[in-house]
């Protein structure tokens, strides 16, 4: 076995260093694409959720157009938008009734002093 010379030694050494410094720079280049990427499905999923959103959306909308192609919803429309009313109709008001507090029960001796007239 021959020894090696100092001069092989240190470019051996360079060498293991280079291929370190790769490795490492590898390493975070890898990190950096794992990164990315669950960057990029959140983004997805959150994508996925307006979409969901904004089908419901249309749907509705889509609802109140064919409601306002209709004569009567044209006419619903536009008296809850201005609150006008057909020639002759009048304002109905609706008030609720009003609350009656309940009859206190009578204790058997207040019912027989109210046959006497004692008590009211």
């Amino acid at each position: 076995m021959q020894r090696k010379t100092a001069k092989a030694r240190t470019r051996e050494y360079i060498i293991v260093a280079l291929l370190l410094l790769a490795i490492i720079w590898l390493v975070f280049l890898i990190i950096g694409i794992f990164r990315k990427e669950e960057i990029a499905r959140h983004a997805s999923k959150e994508t996925q959720s307006q979409v969901q959103t904004l089908k419901e959306r249309e749907g509705m909308l889509q609802r109140s157009i064919d409601e306002l192609n209709t004569e009567r919803g044209q006419e619903a429309t536009l008296r809850e938008t201005y609150g006008v009313a057909r020639p002759g109709e009048e304002v109905i008001i609706v008030v609720p009734p009003k609350e009656v507090a309940p009859v206190p029960e009578l204790s058997w001796w207040q019912k027989v002093l109210g046959w006497f007239g004692i008590w009211r």
